[in-house]
């Protein structure tokens, strides 16, 4: 918004011109969403606590998690309404990336808060059912899908991505692109929405990824940099960068709050909008692939659950103490922080994995 009403006006104040650079509205994005979560959180939490919007904390966790019932909850609120309106506020509204971003991440909060209203405010004990809620993603999925794909900001790359160890060879779709975007988008949101089990473990873990994902988004907007890096050219991408810098503030402005102990809860509003996010991020600048390598820590704490379900359904048998894994290393005697810190470091290493990738294809 400030992009579009005054840059125009830069000949009459050169301070202006500022907004012409993309850095500069990445670094104003990332800020102003970091001080509206600072600014809203504390309300937002005063409220959910005066409602009683707190966590009824799953049976299915550790013992000494039950001490948590009762924090406020549905916190994500907090998040999406910092990175939407540092977005809105900092990023080239005529842009086609950047409302494909916004639409698909907002739609999948909507949902999300839906599941968080049933389960917290309704007593609804598990929320949106299990079949319920993969059923609503993936026709959320497919919408979205369905608007990328009739609606592509760039027509002639619409149906096709990239490989990350691969230069020059790309992945076409054809007519299975919407059936392959719900997938990306259901499965990050739900990878993320597993992760969401210590306090600030999740959190931590998205600010990196969105860190990555900005830096790439800047990166394949680039004409220069894709023809050193052989990467794909997309005009107009960079402006995912603005959406990404919003991302990276909220998740550390919300951190504040949600670190151990945690003064509220992302749930699902938070959880799904962010997996969303991501899966948007990834699919607009045709790095599907390069989210399983970046988000690996989201990756294994997915496959630790799908592992333990098969191998309890087939043998009778877990493999882990409990999962998602977290759990299990819970179980083992770590404390909550050692978990949450390790699997952070992990999370960059990842990170870094992913932009080794830049090079190494």
């Amino acid at each position: 918004m400030l992009f579009n009403l005054l840059h125009p006006l830069k000949d009459s104040w050169i301070g202006f011109n500022l907004l012409g650079y993309l850095t500069f509205r990445i670094a104003a994005g990332t800020a102003t969403s970091l001080a509206i979560a600072f600014l809203i959180g504390p309300p937002i939490i005063r409220f959910l606590r005066r409602k009683h919007i707190g966590d009824p904390v799953r049976e299915d966790t550790p013992e000494h998690h039950q001490k948590k019932k009762g924090t406020p909850s549905m916190g994500g609120i907090i998040m999406v309404l910092a990175f939407t309106i540092s977005t809105l506020l900092w990023a080239d509204l005529r842009n086609m990336f950047v409302w494909l971003a916004l639409g698909g991440t907002f739609l999948s909060a909507v949902m999300g808060f839906m599941d968080d209203y049933l389960k917290i405010v309704k007593g609804h004990r598990k929320g949106l059912l299990a079949r319920e809620k993969l059923i609503g993603q993936i026709l959320l999925g497919l919408t979205i899908g369905a608007i990328f794909y009739f609606n592509p900001p760039i027509a002639e790359l619409r149906t096709v991505t990239e490989l990350p160890f691969i230069k020059n060879i790309h992945v076409n779709f054809g007519h299975f692109y919407i059936i392959w975007i719900a997938f990306v988008i259901t499965s990050s949101s739900n990878a993320i929405n597993l992760t969401d089990g210590l306090d600030g473990l999740a959190t931590g873990l998205s600010g990196i990824v969105a860190a990555f994902f900005t830096m790439t988004a800047y990166v394949v907007g680039r004409v220069d940099f894709t023809n050193y890096l052989n990467f794909m050219y997309l005009p107009g991408a960079g402006e995912l960068a603005v959406f990404g810098g919003a991302i990276v503030g909220a998740t550390l402005g919300f951190l504040w709050f949600n670190g151990h102990p945690a003064k509220v809860f992302m749930g699902d509003t938070g959880a799904l909008a962010l997996g969303a996010a991501f899966g948007t991020i990834a699919i607009l600048i045709k790095k599907e692939f390069l989210l399983i390598i970046v988000g690996g820590v989201f990756v294994v704490e997915t496959l630790s659950v799908i592992i333990q379900v098969a191998s309890f359904k087939s043998t009778g048998k877990r493999v882990f103490k409990m999962t998602p894994i977290h759990h299990h290393f819970e179980l083992m005697g770590w404390p909550e922080n050692l978990v949450v810190t390790r699997f952070w470091i992990l999370g960059i290493i990842c990170a870094l994995m992913g932009l080794a990738m830049f090079k190494v294809r």
